[in-house]
């Protein structure tokens, strides 16, 4: 967390408007709300982001939601996390009846059909940004200048320290059990909860 403090109505605006332009689903999310939440507002700090991202791909539940309402928790209550969730359910909501009362009448236009080729690929560069960002603060231990501050690193010892090796065995482990085995994946992500309380 940061010291920064917002309106709750500031707020649920905010999760109004990222729930609003958020177009793919909650990993398409999570990179709007790490752009509002951490560089634009800091009202959370990075490492703590991430750590709610893990919580919620982890729990039941839509990963925006599950975001918006672990936010709103954690900075106003129980009250907030209602407050959060609602304006990040409320724009998905009212699309939905606009669409289930006129899609019909216009899904099968040429220029409809264009306008959702055109955003697949634009949300699979979104969600990969999302899941780069992810991996990058899974895996690696960057310096304090952040990537830039790589290009003063010569030596190889300096690189090598930049490579959480525990995490990296972890994730490999955790990608064999799931594309070689036949594990339902509700026991990997047990595993990544208690790896993380014992060995993190």
């Amino acid at each position: 967390m940061t010291g920064d403090t917002v309106s709750l109505f500031f707020l649920f605006c905010l999760f109004f408007y990222i729930g609003l332009i958020t177009i793919g689903g909650g990993l398409v999310g999570l990179t709007i709300m790490q752009q509002l939440l951490v560089d634009r507002f800091h009202l959370i700090t990075p490492e703590f982001f991430y750590s709610m991202v893990a919580v919620s791909e982890s729990t039941p539940g839509p990963i925006g939601v599950n975001m918006a309402t672990y936010i709103g928790t954690e900075l106003y209550g129980p009250g907030g996390g209602i407050i959060t969730t609602l304006g990040q359910v409320l724009p998905s909501i009212i699309c939905i009846l606009i669409i289930a009362r006129f899609f019909g009448k216009f899904s099968d236009r040429a220029g409809v059909k264009a306008a959702f080729s055109t955003l697949r690929p634009a949300v699979t560069g979104v969600i990969a940004v999302a899941a780069a960002k992810i991996f990058v603060i899974a895996l690696l231990t960057l310096p304090s200048g952040g990537i830039s501050a790589l290009d003063s690193l010569k030596n190889t010892q300096v690189w090598l320290g930049l490579f959480n090796f525990q995490n990296i065995f972890f994730y490999v482990l955790a990608c064999i059990i799931l594309f070689k085995t036949k594990i339902h994946p509700l026991f990997v992500v047990m595993m990544g909860g208690f790896y993380g309380v014992l060995f993190l």
